[in-house]
């Protein structure tokens, strides 16, 4: 499939797959023309792509745990794995931001809110 139909068919710009080629999450075979040349299972990988950006993963995490979900003999499992991972740094994340908000909080309160460091710096 060349790259038009590729990028109409999962709704991504030429310009993100020709970079997700440099990144080595996509590959295709040039043509005698030249055209790039995507195969079917390209598709179902860049709306794979996709997906994991927007449940946050960055494409260098995309790209470091891909060979090993198209590689796991349960490539489900795999990704669940690897969803759950992420939940915990979510969680970790959420946590940490709600000590911040606490500590904003408080120093909302203070006569000088950023004069003062009660808590270890």
């Amino acid at each position: 499939m060349r790259i038009g139909e590729l990028a109409q068919s999962t709704a991504v710009s030429r310009d993100s797959l020709r970079f997700y080629e440099r990144l080595g999450l996509i590959g295709s075979r040039r043509s005698a023309n030249g055209y790039r040349d995507y195969p079917l299972q390209a598709r179902e990988l860049v709306l794979y792509i996709k997906t994991a950006q927007r449940l946050g993963f960055s494409l260098a995490e995309i790209g470091s745990n891909l060979a090993g979900v198209q590689n796991a003999s349960d490539p489900d499992a795999a990704v669940r794995v690897l969803l759950g991972d992420k939940l915990a740094r979510v969680d970790q994340q959420i946590g940490e931001l709600q000590q911040l908000r606490a500590e904003l909080q408080t120093r909302l309160g203070n006569d000088c809110p950023l004069g003062r460091d009660e808590g270890p710096g």
